[in-house]
C-alpha cells in the first residue's frame, strides 16, 4: 500500500474536528492526511476511511490547490458538509476502493467503520 504522509495529532484536523463536533477526523491538505482524535493505527484499519481519503488527495492534484480548496468551501457553503460534492465522491470511492487498502483483511462491517459526519 503507498500512503501519502500521514500527521498524528494535526491542529489543522484538531480544528476540523471541533468544528464538525466529531470526535476524530482525518482530512486531506495537499498530499497528506492530517489526524486528530485518531491514530495512524486506527486510521489504517478502515481501508473505507483510507480510500475516502486517497479520493480527496486525488482531487486535489486534479484541481490543485487553490482549485479544491475553493470548489470545497463553495460546496459546503451551498450544500452542507455531507453534500459537499468531493465528500459525496469520496464517499463513492470509498465503497468502491476500500479493498484495495484492506492489506489482505477482510472488509470491516458497516457498523466497525467509521462514521461520516452529517453535518
Amino acid at each position: 500500500m503507498n500512503l501519502p504522509r500521514i500527521v498524528e495529532n494535526s491542529p489543522f484536523a484538531r480544528a476540523a474536528r471541533f468544528k464538525l463536533g466529531a470526535g476524530n477526523v482525518a482530512m486531506v491538505l495537499g498530499r497528506s492526511i492530517h489526524l486528530s482524535g485518531v491514530t495512524r493505527e486506527e486510521f489504517l484499519r478502515d481501508p473505507f476511511w483510507v480510500a475516502h481519503e486517497m479520493e480527496h488527495i486525488r482531487q486535489y492534484e486534479q484541481h490543485g490547490r487553490l482549485g479544491f480548496l475553493v470548489r470545497y468551501l463553495l460546496g459546503w457553503a451551498r450544500h452542507g458538509y455531507y453534500h459537499i460534492p468531493f465528500e459525496v465522491e469520496a464517499r463513492a470511492a470509498a465503497e468502491r476502493n476500500a479493498h484495495l487498502y484492506a492489506a489482505g483483511r477482510p472488509l470491516p462491517t458497516p457498523a466497525q467503520r467509521h462514521p461520516s459526519p452529517k453535518q
